[in-house]
């Protein structure tokens, strides 16, 4: 089932604003993988990785890896036939672990249809860890994330301990789990728990773990209103809902969160606002929110990815709703459109950008997108916006002697590293990668590298744990 197919090359290339230069990466056409509802992620190795709910060599889905430039490599194929339990539809993308292998999961498949998690090296060496049975959790449809302890924290839009989710149209109402790498497995919260499932149901976004060490995500329906919460789980499982949505300030919400740096979350809901379009939103810790935007169609509507925080301090998402765009928007709500997909002939350049944008530390965004390209099965694109590169930590917070990977790009003859203005020792692995500790009397704030090219700061501070 592993296949290692290479395709790429630049397959069109249009401006999108002046300034901007949008181009089109890569057309998926089926063998290699086909409607990539999954974004991508940035790599230790430079390259991105991603997956594809169809295509492949069973008609399963794919992961793949595709070089900033465009040449895409197909890892693995996942199976249909009977006997296979690797799992089939990988609805999301990819996390790197500290160990240097990629986890991720399957919507169904496994060994009992209800959806896997595995792992998989950066060469395509896959291993299921764990196949959902219902009732700890179903249909995996979120990106995983490694938190600060090293496990791996998501959720499941389905199956979990409750089945008051019938009115919903779902069987079971979702969860949110752990599992350590070697595939322990405990579910830490069945959703619907609470009298007219007031705290939620059927979470479809990654969790985002914040700097005071709990977790924040949104779930799709429930709460007060039915139409979608926000909520906070502690790593032992203990819930708060901090706030149903009311359909005036959106509902829906499938994106994950992002922490800014004044603290606050931000999000976008698929629909409701002002115009029924969707909304992008913030939300304190404490719960309270703030409608920042209501798109209206002309502006873009139903975003149903979240934002990426850029390294120029504004939030860059893509809507799903009449082809799709991808927009800006400040801290404060200003929102400008960047690029409506289809703006070339037989829509070459993709269509309906569901999974959302990342920032490569080459200042680029990347992405995808479900329909388009030269066979209408999708897209892989980049988006120039002119903003500068960056390193980013692995993790992002750490002790004093704590191993930490410098991701970035052009890293090739670094001649410093440090914390926040404090001298660390390190080893230049890669153009990609450098390897260091965090030094004594290091204080949260920026990781800066001196390259021959420049001095990349992080994208966010590192936050030194005592």
């Amino acid at each position: 089932m592993k296949v290692l197919c290479v395709f790429g090359g630049f397959l069109s290339l249009v401006l999108a604003m002046p300034g901007q230069t949008f181009t089109a990466l890569h057309s998926f056409d089926g063998t290699h993988g086909s409607t990539p509802y999954a974004g991508l992620v940035q790599a230790i190795d430079g390259d991105l990785y991603g997956t594809t709910f169809e295509g492949g060599a069973d008609s399963a889905g794919t992961v793949f890896k595709v070089t900033p430039r465009g040449t895409l490599t197909t890892l693995y194929s996942f199976c249909l036939q009977a006997g296979c339990t690797d799992g089939s539809g990988p609805e999301v993308g990819l996390v790197q672990a500290t160990n240097g292998d990629l986890y991720g999961t399957t919507a169904n498949g496994g060994a009992y249809g209800d959806g896997t998690v595995f792992k998989i090296t950066p060469t395509g060496a896959l291993t299921t860890l764990h196949s959902f049975h219902g009732t700890d959790g179903a249909n995996p449809a979120a990106v995983l994330i490694q938190a600060s302890d090293g496990k791996f924290y998501g959720t499941t839009t389905n199956g979990g301990a409750n089945e008051s989710c019938d009115s919903f149209g779902i069987a079971g109402c979702g969860t949110v789990f752990s599992i350590t790498s070697a595939g322990d497995l405990v579910t830490l919260y069945s959703f619907c728990s609470q009298s007219g499932c007031k705290d939620g149901a059927a979470p479809a976004a990654r969790l985002v773990q914040a700097t005071n060490g709990n977790f924040y995500g949104t779930t799709a329906i429930g709460g007060s209103n039915n139409v979608g919460t926000v909520f906070e789980i502690t790593q032992a499982g203990r819930l708060t809902t901090l706030h149903s949505f009311d359909e005036t300030d959106g509902y829906s919400p499938q994106g994950a969160l992002v922490q800014g740096t004044d603290g606050s979350f931000y999000g976008t809901t698929r629909g409701g606002g002002a115009s029924g379009d969707g909304t992008v939103f913030k939300i304190t810790p404490a719960g309270t929110l703030t409608t920042l935007h209501s798109f209206d169609g002309t502006d873009g509507a139903a975003p149903e990815a979240g934002l990426v925080h850029a390294i120029d301090g504004n939030f860059y998402g893509t809507t799903n709703n009449n082809l799709g765009t991808v927009f800006r928007i400040t801290p404060s709500g200003k929102l400008t459109t960047l690029y409506s997909f289809c703006s070339q002939s037989h829509c070459s350049d993709g269509s309906f950008p569901y999974a959302g944008l990342i920032q490569d530390t080459n200042g680029k965004f990347y992405g995808t997108t479900l329909e388009g390209g030269t066979s209408q099965l999708g897209v892989i694109f980049s988006l120039s916006m002119g903003l500068r590169a960056f390193v980013e930590t692995q993790p992002a917070a750490g002790k004093v002697g704590a191993a930490v990977k410098i991701l970035g790009t052009n890293l090739t003859g670094a001649t410093s590293v440090t914390f926040n203005g404090t001298a660390a020792t390190f080893t230049v692995l890669s153009s990609s990668e450098i390897r260091t500790t965090v030094p004594a009397g290091a204080t949260t704030g920026p990781v800066e590298v001196v390259t021959l090219g420049g001095t990349p700061t992080s994208n966010v501070n590192f936050r030194v744990n005592r």
